[in-house]
């Protein structure tokens, strides 16, 4: 006991916002030996944690550990980060006093030097953010369909995935040969499996064992055991867990035919292995059950490499509870509590919560119970997850175990403070639970985490996957808010993979704040270009039932409603938020005028350019009066060259003792500034000013490179039509165009007599000097490009792709030897001229 004038002077110096954050670390445990400086602190967090929450009427300074643990259930796992920094100061001597200490202020060592994720998207992502945490480096496959995906460009190195022709981009992802290859090349000693894929695939962990690679996963024995559904039917049944009447693996029609004889209907049919809904169907009628067992495992062969399916009785609006476990091989298991995932469409869950606090405390009971039962006689290794069914008269049944991370992961991170992936990582790595700092009496939820997976699909079809280019992507944040994605602006969503996009995670010290701070989330994030489930998401979150916290598995089919989201409001305090069709409308309405102004009315709703009448008789004011004609220059430096021919021209700019300008304010800079949406009409008003100023420069660089598919595509002009006008009123300034080698225009190769045809077509037209260019000097290409516009009359001009510095002969292969060499081989190809191009800006005047 200490009296209270020792805090006078220690109460002051600790920082306000640590005085609650303190309180949340292990209590000091005072012992005989222990110093004087320690049994202050130890003092301290007590007299701290009077100040924070009152002293209950006691005189002393003194609290009992009891009473501050039990007030101190709200503080979030955030703390821990919080307390670490102030421990961190502690003098060596005061750490080696109290052991708790050491997990606080030093990290463990690696378990792995480099670990890769084989998987894609978020869950990819997620395993190399933990990995990045845990101080070792980073390995992302990908298929060229996820070549612009985060979670390629987001891990220290990745590599490309091939396919056999015409087969799907997710076939590479269950290639295991090809996976555990990159992995032994790459220098990987361990391999996450994230969610779906092979992450069940007990062949893929043994392969990762062939190959002296870490499986970070459960055993090939826990797989062998799990992954398959009757199987863990099997166990449940052995280790006294009660299941739901059910099949084994069936693979023939008259197997199921003769099984659903025998229980009747409704039944339930689902894949043998893997999960989140594929390869399920209900059952309720006899004409729907051999055409559903054909679909579900043929669902299932596409999804898991394995069409087995297996048949139970299905149980009517059940609630779905599951329970997050970790076990560490030996028979220990610890549970990190349950999860409520009972908001489902088509079995694919869409809103998780934890804990599932609307449980009765028997019922949470017995599913602990059941899980580490279950899991720890089969020695268990890793993290995993063992689902229940709860019926209408509160009667829990074993569906199967998840033996691998779950997508719904982050709402038990969120309420227990513990980090999933991480601890799979160091279990993996041989860590024990006291080492990791796992002890189940320590572990308890701290307030409600509420988890929305953000997906594109169109609720009103039936959510239909959409695709199509995002157009603005615009995150939520705040306190209490996490989320997991891998959105962006400019990204491209494919029909070849899952449609989620983003995970909005939210916590708060009550179901009610955290509802409300979802709804937050999800009315403050901005998704544009393609349909989302957001304002379904909404519709749920609003729903009573929803708010009353119990709700079933049956909950969205009974509620038909929730999927009109065209028409939904919400009680919001503002109008804008409050109803569907006014979120985003001034947006919306700034899109449609600008596209109206580029583009004009769209012909296809019907539009009549004969019949629009202008609001205004008077057009754009030309400020400028237009240069005489006699002021003008006769013929500028075109005359030259349409006189002289190309070579001609070459000799003349080599004897012009000034400097001689390339323009490329109709091109290159109109490309970067404006994204080369000025019209012809635009150009031709500037024409003739243009004309006069520039006609003593070398040329004027106006067209080719992305004018050429954006006066197609965007502009909706005819590009030959704006090169032709254009030329007949700039009449004195060489046209240049840039041209992409065997690329012309496009962006893919063409054939030969296309490129040549559309030199000629271009130099017809009024093209005078082709810049032919490859950003990889790649001199094949380059070739055809020199060959296709000499061949038309063209000046040719053969450019450079700068990198590297040339005035540094250490750096690399781009030295000053290799630009003269390439110089050389272009001058040889029959160039008129050589252009250096620094597309990165690196030509340093030294250079």
């Amino acid at each position: 006991k200490i009296k209270k004038s020792v805090f006078t002077t220690l109460l002051p110096t600790t920082p306000t916002p640590y005085r609650t954050l303190l309180i949340s670390t292990p209590i000091f445990s005072i012992q005989e030996k222990a110093s004087k400086m320690a049994v202050i602190r130890a003092a301290a967090v007590a007299a701290i944690a009077i100040n924070a929450f009152g002293n209950h009427g006691k005189s002393s300074a003194f609290v009992p550990t009891s009473l501050i643990a039990s007030r101190t259930n709200h503080v979030g796992p955030q703390t821990r980060l919080a307390v670490a920094s102030v421990e961190s100061v502690e003098s060596s001597a005061d750490v080696a006093e109290a052991p708790h200490l050491k997990l606080a202020t030093k990290l463990p060592p690696p378990p792995f030097k480099k670990i890769m994720a084989a998987n894609r998207a978020e869950i990819s992502v997620r395993i190399q953010r933990a990995t990045t945490e845990l101080n070792m480096g980073s390995v992302a496959i990908y298929v060229d369909e996820d070549r612009y995906g985060q979670h390629r460009w987001g891990a220290d190195e990745s590599y490309l995935l091939e396919k056999a022709a015409g087969a799907t981009p997710i076939s590479a992802y269950l290639d295991i040969p090809q996976i555990i290859k990159v992995a032994q090349e790459s220098g990987v000693d361990a391999i996450h499996p994230g969610y779906g894929f092979l992450s069940e695939s007990p062949q893929f962990a043994q392969a990762c064992a062939d190959a002296g690679i870490t499986f970070v996963g459960p055993t090939v024995e826990n797989l062998n055991t799990f992954s398959d559904k009757t199987s863990a039917r099997n166990a449940a049944i052995a280790a006294g867990v009660p299941v739901v009447p059910g099949s084994d693996a069936l693979k023939s029609e008259d197997e199921v035919n003769a099984f659903v004889d025998e229980i009747g209907l409704p039944v339930i049919i689902k894949a043998a292995m893997g999960g989140g809904g594929k390869g399920m169907r209900v059952v309720r009628e006899r004409k729907d059950l051999i055409p559903f067992f054909e679909s579900a495992s043929s669902e299932a062969l596409a999804a898991f490499g394995d069409g087995s399916v297996f048949v139970e009785r299905f149980v009517e609006k059940p609630r779905h509870i599951e329970v997050q476990i970790i076990g560490d091989g030996e028979g220990n298991v610890i549970h990190l509590w349950e999860r409520d995932c009972s908001i489902q469409r088509r079995h694919q869950k869409v809103i998780e919560m934890a804990p599932a606090w609307s449980l009765s405390d028997e019922l949470r009971s017995d599913l602990h119970k059941y899980a580490v039962q279950l899991t720890s006689a089969a020695k268990y290794k890793n993290a995993g997850t063992v689902e229940f069914l709860v019926d209408q008269e509160n009667r829990p049944y074993f569906i199967e175990v998840n033996p691998r991370i779950q997508v719904e992961h982050t709402v038990t991170e969120e309420v227990t403070g513990i980090d999933i992936v991480q601890t799979q990582i160091r279990i993996a790595g041989g860590a024990t639970f006291e080492e990791i700092g796992l002890d189940q009496s320590k572990i308890e939820p701290r307030g409600v985490a509420i988890q929305c997976r953000v997906t594109t699909e169109n609720p009103e079809r039936d959510f239909a996957p959409d695709t199509g280019t995002i157009s603005l992507y615009r995150h939520s944040a705040g306190a209490g808010i996490r989320m997991d994605g891998v959105g962006y602006t400019g990204l491209t969503i494919t029909p070849y993979f899952d449609s989620m996009i983003v995970k909005y995670i939210a916590k708060g010290s009550t179901f009610a704040e955290t509802v409300a701070r979802m709804k937050r989330v999800l009315i403050e994030c901005r998704i544009r270009g393609v349909k989302t489930n957001i304002p379904f998401l909404l519709n749920v979150l609003t729903h009573p039932e929803f708010e009353s916290g119990i709700v079933t598995t049956g909950f969205i089919d009974e509620n038909p409603q929730l999927k009109k989201v065209s028409e939904s409001t919400w009680d919001f305090a503002n109008d804008e938020q409050s109803d569907q069709r006014k979120v985003g409308a001034n947006e919306r309405l700034l899109r449609y005028l600008a596209n109206l102004a580029v583009n004009g009315h769209p012909a296809e709703l019907g539009a009549d350019p004969t019949k629009i009448i202008r609001g205004s008789k008077i057009d754009t004011r030309k400020i400028l009066v237009p240069p005489p004609r006699e002021e003008a220059p006769s013929g500028g430096m075109r005359k030259i060259l349409l006189e002289k021919g190309p070579e001609g021209y070459a000799k003349a700019v080599r004897e012009h003792e000034g400097l001689l300008l390339m323009d490329t304010t109709w091109r290159d800079a109109h490309q970067s500034l404006l994204a080369t949406r000025m019209r012809t009409k635009e150009l031709e008003r500037c024409a003739e000013y243009t004309n006069a100023a520039l006609a003593n420069a070398f040329s004027l660089e106006m067209w080719g490179g992305a004018t050429f598919d954006v006066a197609m595509r965007f502009l909706h002009e005819c590009p030959w039509e704006r090169l032709e006008s254009l030329r007949e009123k700039v009449p004195d300034i060489p046209f240049q165009m840039l041209l992409r080698g065997a690329n012309a225009v496009g962006y893919t190769n063409y054939p030969d007599n296309v490129v040549h045809k559309f030199c000629k077509q271009a130099q017809a037209s009024g093209i005078d000097i082709f810049r032919v260019f490859d950003s990889l000097n790649y001199l094949e290409n380059l070739q055809l490009g020199v060959d296709a516009a000499g061949e038309a009359g063209g000046f040719v001009e053969g450019t450079m792709s700068y990198t590297g510095n040339v005035a540094d002969p250490t750096k690399g292969k781009y030295n000053l030897e290799y630009y003269v060499k390439l110089a050389d081989e272009l001058v040889a190809m029959g160039v008129h001229s050589l252009a250096i191009k620094d597309m990165a800006g690196l030509l340093t005047p030294p250079a």
